[in-house]
């Protein structure tokens, strides 16, 4: 199915129509009966807790994750009110690791039949971090790696970088330029790994001696990204040196390949960073994931005060209300906010003369 012909649909109506169709095989034998009102009652509970209003194609994995840990937390709705447990402080699940699962597999179940139906490019499941095993004592924590941890993983990547040419190994699979190149784009421009994976080496062109990358997003929409000039010299090197090495002809257009030759895939990615992370010194490293830089791009870029229709642009979401997610509080941010007043500008030494 071509981008085009995804339908716009909200997250209701595609989960009013799933309901139907559910209860449709029911009637004939298709489903039995426990199965399919599992299937409606879990899709309507899923509804409720993404926002019905939104756009389902707009929907990530990292959305995904958010509605299994809203889920997790959810009052057990089998107990009468007055018996009904309290959520903990600390935000351990109320939901039993069996109802956890059960709701994973219909959510799942629900976006096979979005994908086939065409209100969906991509079946967001692919991309959700959250496992079974991982939920039962998973809390809600930041995504967005801090300052130092986000410069030590784009220094372990530009170290990768300037290694190339030195490095071990067959000549004709080495991967040190793709893989310090992933990093850097995802943590300087944090596009949806999707993005990254689908992206061709003719999608990146030169406008008034800017590199931009060409993003094909969501919705079928696209967005002329800048990119830092640092990045934009390890594209350059990748693409004169790394790529050549990887090619075997069989992916002409792709960016990033394998040392097989053959497109990277989503898992693939994940892989590099956590190879890229391994050289990282311990103090300054955390584990991420693709999602994890793309919030920690929206997050750092919105703290350095960048006008926020920009972040949206370059992160590719229609709405500004989206950056929200992706929005996480840093150490010592407001105290430096208001040090540099917007009316009454540096104020802290000021201050101290006063004293």
């Amino acid at each position: 199915m071509r981008p085009s012909d995804v339908q716009r649909l909200t997250v209701g109506e595609t989960a009013d129509r799933y309901v139907e169709m559910v209860r449709a095989k029911r009637s004939t034998g298709a489903l039995a009966s426990g199965t399919a009102e599992v299937y409606a009652r879990d899709v309507v509970t899923f509804a409720e807790l993404a926002g019905r209003e939104r756009v389902l194609d707009d929907l990530t994995g990292e959305d995904v994750d958010a509605v299994l840990l809203r889920f997790a937390r959810k009052p057990d709705g089998r107990r009468s009110p007055a018996a009904a447990v309290p959520l903990p402080a600390d935000g351990r699940p109320s939901q039993s690791a069996a109802s956890q699962a059960r709701f994973r597999r219909s959510v799942s179940a629900f976006f096979r039949h979005a994908l086939v139906a065409g209100w969906v490019q991509l079946d967001p499941m692919g991309a959700v971090t959250l496992r079974p095993r991982h939920r039962g004592g998973l809390r809600a924590e930041r995504r967005a790696l801090t300052v130092e941890q986000a410069e030590g993983l784009l220094g372990a990547a530009h170290d990768l970088v300037e290694t190339a040419p030195a490095a071990r190994g067959r000549h004709d699979q080495r991967t040190e330029l793709r893989d310090g190149l992933i990093v850097l784009l995802l943590a300087a421009v944090g596009p949806r790994v999707s993005e990254l994976t689908r992206a061709n080496a003719e999608d990146f062109f030169v406008n008034a001696g800017t590199r931009y990358w060409r993003i094909f997003g969501k919705g079928g929409r696209t967005r002329d990204v800048p990119l830092p000039a640092p990045v934009a010299e390890v594209l350059d090197a990748y693409l004169e040196q790394g790529r050549r090495l990887l090619d075997r002809g069989r992916e002409p257009k792709a960016l990033l390949l394998s040392w097989r030759g053959r497109r990277l895939a989503r898992g693939d990615v994940q892989a590099v960073i956590d190879r890229v992370l391994a050289r990282v010194e311990p103090g300054r490293r955390r584990g991420v994931t693709p999602h994890g830089l793309r919030h920690t791009t929206a997050t750092h870029l919105l703290a350095a005060a960048t006008d926020m229709d920009a972040v949206r642009r370059v992160l590719g979401h229609a709405d500004l209300s989206t950056l929200g997610r992706y929005r996480d509080e840093l150490p010592g941010e407001l105290e430096a906010a208001m040090r540099v007043h917007p009316l009454l500008g540096p104020v802290e030494g000021r201050a101290q003369r006063g004293g």
